[in-house]
């Protein structure tokens, strides 16, 4: 492909082939555009950020590299200083600040958001003159429930000027992240690669041995895997139903890697106890020759020199023979430690927990994933394609190894199965984690309208996605509107007046029609009794009318009664049409006794073949048609009731009204009516779409709303201007920026003595521990009772944020702060850990946390001097061996 002409001489920079997605990358950048780069762990992503760094510095220009970790910023400072010259770098953390100014800065992805937050959007702020690129490292950390937000923030906040370049894993959208780039950012071209220079394969152990996991085509389970019929397990089976499967022991596992010559191996193991104790299970393992002893002995040896109290017995010892353990409840300085030995091949195995796959850069010839589901709070679940993607990835190290092995072991719940299903799964999509927070309110509103926030607001991902996901919905919406239109054009010239005036005279018809039924029913009712007992009376010849179909009168004289079923008889009748009937009483609608009986029937005699039931009827005979024709018509029925005829005359002038009813002339009146109706049901049907819509599209807002007036009611906020608190507030980083700055601002904690403060930052920023969780050293009472006048703030931010259904964690943790203060005072840390139950990698942890918070303090608005002064001292005292984070 033609590249455009570089600033730098790639053939000198890189005297060796690059892989196509490279050289697109590096193309894309020297046309102006920022890059998604998406290709596997491993496959050389990093040289394109690198490259960026050549670029800008060649332009006498800087470059922001941001990560998503603390530890992943200090070993890129190590990296680019042996690459750039320390003169250079510079790096940047909540509480590090080194060379700031060089042209290349290493920062956490957080500290480059706020950087951001204190420029107008689209504007390039002091801290970013001279900047050309910053490279986005572990972009897909967007994924990440508790920190995915500071991506989306970078990447809307960015000037579009400067240039991206996003480095990620490979994940199932990222044509939807790059597309969603461009619209906020800028133009942005996708580098995709699925290429692995050291391709990966896939092993299954079990006790019989390691076996190839695919098939030939990769793509399927090996058939030499698939378990017999015999070894099936029957669903719902226990311990009395068919055995679990046997499982391997660890030492077997490991002693098929030594034999195969697939060490190193990261091995994971999902729990801290379960780590530490495979360290233990090879207590007699030594996987080192003795060269590699000797180099070990040497390095440990120095190191605990130089850290006397970083050294573990259960730790040492096992170092030395190449097996160490890796995870969060180890000391940071010892971990560093067995990165570095293992980077340089002389560590063959570390058990590992999953941190260690997002964390830093540590690969192995193999990595083997102990179990194939995990405990999490939503309780026990199968790992998902992108974890087991992210381990699978350590494994092959670019130019010392050909291919890379991921080995996967039988567990009583989980085989080959479930493993060549992970193994041939792609990488989950990347998914929104944006969530308004306080400090997200308050410094957008320093330098924006409301407008411009809300416009803000709504290029985030998450908004990005919806309107993706949401587009038939919206497709849906826009058919309806369209037709909606369509129908008014079409009966624009209706008066809706007049038609509505029409439909309520028809209701009104309706309704006389229903009243006069009722009438007349009571009216006959009334009349059916006393008929009943006239026809009781009634002699052969009395005229009749009978009740015909469909509401007809059919004139009859009476020619004799039968014997009925109830208590009145039955009425044998000649009808004028020369047919007879047998009717009973309910059947007459009228006997008129005012018209002279009709002699003539006196020798009339009904047909043999008529059978005297109610009902039945049969054709007259030429000798009853004689008669027949003598039946008069009667006048009509007899007079209606008053109440019949006056509503049947109301019914008639509703019908008068209706037929001079100019509508009632148009021919097109039953269409007009069912457009009319449609259009009903249609504007019903997109207020509803429309609601459902918004409801889903506008809850970033509704949140950053929520939040608002939660800050209001505070005093953070007078209309929409921060106040001092608010200022405040907003200079404040935490997972609660507002109980923070309630904290700070309130006074409390202003005269207390730099020891005190610590454990009173502690309690503010310190998750709430485990029930067995538990410390020897008791609070100070001016602490308790600094915590305590917290506690009414504290209660009313909660019912606020309960109201407005905001999630965000209001910390108040005391149990732990006795800690904190003992090692403010100058506690050993051995005797310090030998009095809680926590590890030390826990320890560690909130001492770092709270140091975190106590850098902010000087550096925060309208606190008061004392604050500031004991903030510093309290600095001090924490912030030694092993807490300090050891960057020089």
């Amino acid at each position: 492909m033609n590249t455009p002409s570089p600033r730098v001489d790639l053939a000198q920079l890189y005297p060796f082939e690059l892989d196509e997605f490279q050289r697109q990358a590096i193309a894309a950048l020297e046309a102006g555009k920022s890059v998604v780069v998406c290709a596997p762990t491993g496959s050389g992503k990093t040289l394109i950020g690198e490259y960026a760094i050549h670029r800008a510095l060649a332009a006498g220009r800087r470059v922001f590299y941001t990560t998503p970790l603390k530890a992943l910023s200090n070993q890129k400072l190590r990296d680019f200083r042996d690459q750039f010259g320390a003169e250079n770098v510079g790096l940047l953390t909540g509480d590090v600040s080194i060379n700031r100014d060089a042209p290349i800065l290493v920062m956490t992805t957080e500290i480059f958001r706020n950087m951001l937050y204190g420029t107008p959007i689209g504007e390039v702020g002091t801290s970013l003159v001279g900047v050309e690129a910053v490279v986005l490292d572990e972009c897909h950390y967007m994924n990440d429930r508790q920190r995915g937000t500071v991506w989306e923030e970078s990447i809307i906040y960015c000037p579009s000027e400067v240039q991206l370049v996003a480095l990620s894993a490979t994940v199932a959208n990222s044509d939807q992240l790059t597309d969603w780039i461009a619209q906020v950012h800028g133009a942005t071209e996708l580098i995709y690669s699925d290429f692995r220079p050291v391709p990966l394969q896939f092993s299954f152990c079990n006790t019989k041995g390691l076996f190839p996991l695919l098939d030939e085509s990769g793509k399927r389970l090996s058939p030499r895997l698939k378990p017999k019929r015999s070894e099936y397990r029957p669903r719902g089976a226990n311990q009395r139903g068919a055995p679990r499967p046997e499982c391997p022991s660890l030492s077997f596992v490991i002693s098929q890697l030594a034999a195969k010559d697939m060490l190193p191996a990261i091995y994971f193991i999902f729990s801290r106890r379960g780590c530490d104790k495979a360290v233990t299970e090879l207590d007699n393992l030594t996987l080192v020759n003795e060269a590699e002893a000797a180099q070990l002995k040497e390095r440990i040896d120095a190191f605990l020199d130089r850290n006397p109290e970083a050294g573990r017995a259960g730790q040492v010892e096992p170092l030395y023979r190449g097996v160490a353990a890796h995870h969060a409840g180890i000391l940071p300085a010892w971990k560093g430690l067995v990165e570095e030995l293992f980077q340089e091949g002389l560590i063959k195995v570390v058990f590992a927990t999953e941190t260690l796959a997002a964390g830093i850069n540590m690969p192995a010839r193999t990595t083997v994933v102990s179990s194939l589901s995990k405990r999490t709070d939503a309780g026990h679940r199968l790992l998902n394609p992108s974890e087991f993607l992210q381990m699978s990835g350590r494994a092959g190290r670019r130019g010392m190894d050909d291919r890379g092995y991921v080995v996967t072991v039988q567990t009583p719940f989980e085989g080959s199965k479930e493993a060549a299903y992970l193994a041939t799964s792609g990488a989950d999509p990347l998914v929104s984690q944006f969530t308004p927070s306080y400090g997200m309110v308050l410094n957008l509103l320093q330098t924006h309208s409301i407008e411009e926030t809300r416009a803000l607001i709504e290029r985030s991902f998450g908004q990005y996605l919806s309107t993706l996901y949401l587009r038939p919905q919206q497709q849906e919406l826009e058919r309806c509107k369209l037709e909606l239109n369509q129908l008014q054009s079409i009966v624009s010239e209706v008066d809706w007046k007049l038609l509505a005036q029409y439909e309520k005279l028809q209701e009104r018809l309706k309704e006389e029609k229903r009243l006069l039924k009722t009438l007349q029913n009571q009216a006959d009712e009334m009349q059916a009794g006393e008929r009943a007992i006239a026809l009781q009376f009634a002699v052969a010849g009395t005229i009749l009318a009978l009740k015909g179909d469909g509401g007809t009168i059919i004139p009859a004289v009476l020619v004799t009664k039968v014997s009925g079923s109830g208590q009145f008889p039955y009425l044998v009748c000649l009808g004028q049409n020369n047919r007879w009937y047998v009717a009973s009483v309910s059947d007459v609608a009228a006997l008129r006794g005012e018209i002279p009986r009709l002699k003539e029937v006196d020798h009339l005699t009904p047909p043999p073949e008529l059978v005297l039931k109610a009902g039945q009827a049969r054709k007259g005979t030429e000798d009853s048609l004689a008669i027949a024709e003598l039946v008069p018509d009667p006048p009509g029925l007899p007079d209606e009731a008053p109440e019949v005829y006056a509503q049947g005359q109301r019914l008639k002038a509703v019908q008068a009204q209706i037929e001079a009813h100019p509508v009632h002339q148009r021919g097109d009146r039953p269409q007009t009516l069912k457009r009319q109706r449609r259009m009903q049901s249609l504007q019903e049907e997109i207020t509803d779409r429309q609601a459902k819509l918004d409801e889903k599209t506008q809850r970033h807002w509704e949140e950053f709303v929520a939040l608002i007036e939660i800050l209001r009611r505070f005093g953070c906020l007078d209309d929409l201007a921060p106040t001092t608190l608010g200022q405040a507030t907003a200079a404040i980083r935490g997972d609660n920026e507002l109980w923070l700055g309630l904290a700070l601002m309130s006074g409390d904690l202003d005269h207390l003595d730099p020891h005190h403060l610590a454990a009173a930052c502690a309690a503010l920023v310190t998750e709430v521990s485990r029930p067995d969780t538990w410390t020897r050293y008791d609070v100070s009472e001016p602490v308790l009772e600094a915590l305590s006048e917290l506690r009414s703030i504290r209660r009313q931010l909660f019912q606020l944020q309960r109201r407005y259904q905001v999630a965000l964690p209001v910390w108040l943790e005391d149990e732990l702060l006795g800690l904190v203060e003992q090692w403010a005072l100058g506690t050993d840390w051995l005797e310090l850990c030998s009095n809680t139950s926590l590890d030390e990698g826990d320890v560690v942890r909130i001492l770092r946390r709270t140091l975190d918070l106590l850098s902010q303090i000087p550096h925060t608005p309208h606190l008061t001097q004392a604050l500031r002064s004991n903030a510093n001292r309290a600095i001090q005292l924490l912030d030694r061996f092993p807490v300090n984070e050891g960057v020089e």
